[in-house]
């Protein structure tokens, strides 16, 4: 759930010409808040390496399916979620330069000059 409610903020905010220089701060806001409130009731992990990583000197290998499945899955249902709304998002850069050509054939060519100067 933590994974699917991150992947869904941070496509939200990349999609808004508006919020997406701020979507770094509201990923970290939502990481910060995991940690506090999700860590000491299930161990928080967004991060199938870092479980491992943990799992592996401790040989505590209970439930490391859910550890690994479960942000993977989750991310993926939020980005299958975003497209089926016809949400697109601009460009995945958290910083565009809309003077040159973006490698990821991103959509800010067809933005409206004032909205494209927001991203700065």
């Amino acid at each position: 759930m933590i994974a699917f409610v991150l992947m869904t903020t941070v496509l939200a905010a990349n999609a808004s010409l508006r919020l997406m220089r701020w979507t770094g701060v509201f990923a970290g806001a939502l990481v910060t808040l995991y940690i506090a409130v999700e860590a000491p009731i299930s161990g928080m992990s967004l991060n199938p390496a870092r479980s491992v990583a943990s799992a592996l000197p401790s040989g505590l290998w209970h439930g490391i399916w859910i550890y690994l499945t479960a942000p993977l899955l989750g991310m993926l249902l939020a980005a299958e979620l975003h497209l089926r709304r016809g949400r697109r998002t601009p460009c995945a850069k958290f910083h565009h330069d809309t003077n040159t050509r973006c490698i990821f054939r991103c959509d800010f060519a067809t933005a409206q000059p004032e909205e494209a100067c927001h991203v700065h």
